[in-house]
């Protein structure tokens, strides 16, 4: 059975799609970019304050579904330029201790709302 999983503390999709699904025991988190749910506005900073809030956004849906980054399993990051690749994975290795998820990072033209960096998230429990 799939389920809906929404949360105000991330932000609202920006186009016809859901912050997440749930299905069989697994959880889909589309792409996040680095939105102030509270304000609905791009935070201002660099990759380390994007990513920042990037994965900040993902623990918020995460928490709403009853997952947290212990129960990521796979993890996509894109990128506007892959000079950001090293002070990305600075902040996006806080948030992963002991066994990182598998994951892919790939270099792209660009993104939406012209940000640095989007991830899109898989947990399983």
């Amino acid at each position: 059975m799939k389920k809906v999983v929404h949360t105000d503390a991330a932000p609202k999709a920006i186009g016809p799609y859901s912050q997440a699904i749930e299905a069989n025991g697994m959880l889909f988190i589309s792409g996040q970019v680095p939105i102030d749910p509270s304000t609905g506005k791009i935070i201002e900073g660099g990759i380390k304050e994007q990513t920042e809030q990037v994965m900040k956004n993902i623990g918020a849906i995460l928490k709403e579904a009853g997952y947290s980054f212990t129960d990521v399993v796979k993890s996509t990051c894109l990128l506007d330029n892959m000079d950001n690749f090293a002070a990305m994975n600075e902040v996006y290795g806080k948030y992963y201790h002991n066994t990182p998820p598998a994951r892919a990072a790939y270099g792209v033209v660009k993104l939406p709302l012209g940000v640095m960096i989007e991830i899109e998230t898989i947990a399983c429990k």
